[in-house]
């Protein structure tokens, strides 16, 4: 396997005198999907906040394409090519679409690379294309949730950091968002790190795996190895079979789209 493109060493974050996370190292390969599982509280979207920026971390270290960058401002992490999709969404509700994917890229001089990027986020979400004069607060929550990972796209990152891009989709959304982030690593090599509640489609689409508890990695391995594991299909996989009996009850009762 290759050099990792993405270092984690031994790093402690902390809210105020609260430390979120412990520790915790990890590494991400070129053109591979790293799924990062945890309960709420785990520290995951910490983690994410620590990579891209965000927070900085009292210790450890960050090394991205052989840079250490712990401590980067947000804006220099994007331009060394990290791109956060956060949780949530927060696209700008009252900027068009087009708008929306034009903030993206504002790092980028190269206005023609910019405009093949845009071309790019449109092959892959269509929808996109069809309402780019929209505002973006009146679109569908799942298409909001495409225009987040288009914006992300538009600063041609060379790894996507996304945090629960499942959150509010219904299952049908889920699985279409899925198959188009699949689809971006294997046809134009896009490595992700994904943190994702969802742990049955995490580990579906992921190539390797960590598990968070409590502010540390607790277990690792290659996403079939995780997925067989006895702990994981008992507080992970068991809970997801639940949420899908649940999410078929409440797709009898309404469609999002």
């Amino acid at each position: 396997m290759t050099e990792p493109i993405l270092k984690i060493r031994n790093i402690e974050s902390f809210y105020g005198p609260i430390m979120a996370i412990r520790g915790v190292s990890l590494d991400v390969h070129p053109g591979r999907i790293v799924s990062i599982l945890g309960a709420n509280g785990a520290g995951k979207t910490t983690l994410m906040k620590t990579v891209s920026g965000v927070m900085d971390p009292e210790k450890g270290t960050i090394t991205f394409d052989g840079e250490d960058i712990q401590g980067s401002e947000p804006h220099k992490v994007v331009q060394k090519g990290i791109v956060h999709v956060p949780e949530g969404r927060e696209v700008f509700p009252l900027l068009t679409v087009d708008e929306n994917l034009s903030l993206g890229a504002y790092t980028s001089p190269d206005k023609a690379q910019v405009e093949r990027d845009r071309e790019l986020v449109f092959s892959y979400f269509p929808i996109l294309a069809e309402r780019r004069d929209q505002e973006a607060g009146t679109l569908s929550g799942g298409q909001q949730q495409m225009l987040a990972i288009g914006r992300g796209l538009m600063a041609n990152p060379q790894i996507m950091l996304l945090d629960e891009p499942s959150l509010g989709l219904s299952p049908i959304l889920v699985q279409e968002i899925f198959a188009i982030l699949k689809r971006l690593n294997t046809e134009q090599n896009m490595t992700m790190m994904l943190v994702e509640q969802n742990a049955r489609a995490a580990l579906e689409l992921a190539h390797d795996g960590y598990v968070m508890e409590v502010g540390r990695i607790v277990m690792d391995g290659t996403a079939d190895e995780l997925m067989k594991s006895e702990d994981i299909q008992n507080f992970y996989l068991g809970v997801q079979e639940e949420g899908a009996r649940e999410n078929r009850r409440w797709k009898r009762k309404k469609t999002w789209r």
